[in-house]
């Protein structure tokens, strides 16, 4: 940035700063609301626990070709990720139901496999 005067350069640090730091508080209540933690969102984007975590808290800053991944997983539009005005937002709210099926896609294979024979129990008792 030739030209650019030492404030301005003050400036615009202070600027990302705080861009950062809104858009880690942004990933953070997206994960808060969709009932995931830290481990489970970094496992499922392939990167450490303690990088999501420096990204939540806007001490890191993450790479723009993980903004995807992130829209995908809490089903945003990334302009709201960013938090750009005129985003299109959510398609609506996850419905409890939803939560509940991921959060049992974080647990263990056999403790699946016991959610699923106790669901398909009250399903058949249901039915009768």
């Amino acid at each position: 940035m030739l030209g650019t005067s030492p404030l301005d350069l003050l400036a615009l640090m202070a600027d990302d700063k705080a861009f950062f730091k809104a858009l880690g508080a942004r990933l953070a209540a997206l994960r808060k609301e969709a009932a995931l933690s830290q481990r489970a969102v970094a496992d499922q984007l392939g990167i450490a626990q303690q990088t999501l975590a420096h990204y939540e808290v806007g001490t890191a800053r993450m790479p723009v070709s993980i903004m995807p991944a992130f829209a995908k997983l809490y089903r945003v539009d990334a302009n709201e990720l960013l938090g750009l005005p005129g985003a299109t937002g959510r398609r609506g709210p996850t419905p409890l139901l939803q939560k509940q099926i991921e959060r049992l896609y974080q647990l263990p294979k056999t403790q699946q496999k016991v959610v699923m024979q106790m669901l398909d129990g009250a399903l058949a008792q249901a039915n009768r």
